[in-house]
């Protein structure tokens, strides 16, 4: 199995683009993914580091202002889903787009709607738009994962197992169906251990943080298998620890227990001698 692994840039907002470009070629990253519709007086540097560096990108869009209301939320959706395509012309164009998409209070018709635009500009674009898993989106829980993926089959998921286990406060031992499920419509992984009282633990090296790494890493390994066994040669993963607040601090100061991009560069190197991949 190949395997790209991409490096959040989540986290090292505060790094120069050239810097941070540099940095994660000599990892051994194949790019980088990135949310930059926050950050547009940047973006002529994102794409000059990227193509400089022979670096590959996924691209991130979540959206939560508009939210209340579903219109403008639609509305919201489809104009930033364009200002991403808006990189396909100015760099090689991304592997694909993430998408936190729809909040956990729309119902299923609502959450159609959003379907349907997805895959409307998807198709447009010849870039495939896939859903993450994530509280506060439509696909916060393994329970309600399985229902929307038996009524829209063509779901593509980038599969974030560490936030229903925080939700359901378990390691799913009662809901391996819709694990197996999600696993089987898994396009991306977001490389992140969670536990039962939270999305991200304290320091996956850590061996209190054992049970909770292993259990994420036989999720994984499934999906591998299953890439395997449909003949898939080829996989994306983005070890996907996050900055303060995600991660851990000590109190009464801003000092963090563990170095974020060292932690996600650690999760990196752990994959790739599992996987037996080769640079």
């Amino acid at each position: 199995m190949n395997i790209d692994f991409f490096c959040p840039r989540w986290g090292s907002e505060n790094i120069p683009w050239p810097t941070f470009g540099q940095r994660i070629k000599s990892d051994g990253y194949a790019g980088v993914e990135v949310f930059p519709l926050d950050d547009m007086a940047k973006n002529e540097d994102m794409v000059a580091t990227l193509s400089d560096n022979g670096l590959s990108y996924i691209l991130l869009h979540a959206e939560l202002i508009e939210g209340k209301d579903f219109n403008r939320y639609l509305d919201a959706l489809e104009r930033n889903l364009y200002a991403l395509l808006s990189y396909k012309s100015r760099s090689a164009k991304p592997r694909f787009i993430v998408s936190q998409t729809g909040r956990e209070y729309y119902n299923k018709d609502q959450m159609e709607a959003c379907f349907a635009l997805c895959d409307r500009i998807s198709r447009e674009s010849s870039i495939p738009i896939i859903h993450e898993t994530h509280r506060n989106k439509w696909s916060y829980a393994a329970h309600i994962v399985h229902d929307y993926l038996k009524a829209f089959p063509s779901l593509e998921l980038a599969l974030d197992l560490s936030h229903w286990v925080c939700v359901s406060e378990s390691y799913l031992e009662d809901q391996e169906d819709a694990v197996d499920l999600a696993i089987r419509h898994t396009k991306h992984i977001h490389a992140r251990v969670g536990h039962p009282q939270g999305p991200q633990v304290t320091d996956p090296r850590s061996p209190e943080n054992q049970v909770a790494l292993d259990n994420h890493l036989a999720w994984w390994d499934r999906w591998i298998d299953h890439l395997t066994a449909a003949g898939s040669h080829m996989a994306t993963i983005t070890p996907e620890f996050g900055p303060h607040p995600y991660m851990a601090y000590v109190p009464n100061t801003t000092r963090l227990l563990a170095d974020q991009y060292e932690v996600n560069l650690w999760m990196k190197q752990l994959l790739e001698v599992r996987y037996q991949v080769n640079h």
